[in-house]
């Protein structure tokens, strides 16, 4: 079966216009506005942000900004070029999988009796997460690993009673 050059083009474009989460790391001067700049610009090209960590680096004068967006490869690719435009951006990376070392802290706060107790403290063995706090009848507990893996040790906790979450979003490394 054969297709006209319309359906050809559709089909050529849809493939490239997949939409993918993104993973951006930004080296910032370590100054007052930057994040609101970059977070407008982002924002301002239609992107959702899905997470946003900023901390201070090795050197005290930059700030790393790690962004975990939605959007296609096109789009992406203009927005970190407008990013390394900005005043204060020292540089602009997009990780791609397999080439960073991604990783996400949970802070989770989980009803535990004397009877729950130790089926939590089993599955805090198996994610090699840790005790944070424990109190008589809760306990918080630490983990840390990729998205899939906290999103599978939460899931294993939901039945036990989630009272709170703190997590901080994808940080990311290039390998």
């Amino acid at each position: 079966m054969t297709f006209g050059p319309a359906v050809r083009r559709v089909r050529r474009q849809s493939a490239h216009n997949h939409i993918m989460r993104h993973t951006i790391s930004v080296l910032v001067e370590n100054k007052f506005g930057v994040l609101a700049r970059v977070a407008g610009m982002i924002s301002g090209r239609g992107f959702n942000i899905d997470s946003l960590n900023v901390a201070p680096t090795h050197d005290a004068s930059l700030s790393r900004i790690t962004i975990v967006l939605k959007g296609d490869d096109a789009a992406l690719d203009l927005c970190t070029k407008q990013l390394s435009k900005l005043v204060n951006v020292v540089e602009v990376m997009d990780f791609k999988e397999g080439l960073t070392i991604a990783r996400e802290l949970v802070l989770v706060k989980v009803r535990a009796d004397a009877k729950t107790r130790p089926e939590i403290l089993q599955i805090k063995e198996i994610f090699r997460a840790k005790i944070a706090n424990m109190a008589q009848d809760t306990l918080i507990i630490e983990a840390t690993g990729d998205e899939d893996k906290m999103s599978a040790f939460l899931g294993l906790l939901e039945p036990f009673g989630i009272l709170e979450i703190a997590r901080t979003g994808r940080l990311a490394l290039k390998r």
